[in-house]
């Protein structure tokens, strides 16, 4: 009963952990950076 319970526990945080690494990557700097730039690149004027 006891295992069951702590193999709960482990689950849960591993999930919560995993959640939070993801949600850190997807709003770090270096993404939105990365994102931005190639927005703008698209909105640039070809001079041909």
């Amino acid at each position: 009963m006891i295992g069951s319970a702590y193999s709960f526990l482990f689950y849960g945080l591993s999930l919560t952990a995993i959640f939070a690494v993801i949600i850190f990557y997807y709003y770090s700097k270096k993404r939105k950076d990365e994102v931005e730039k190639a927005k703008y690149r698209m909105l640039e004027d070809d001079d041909d």
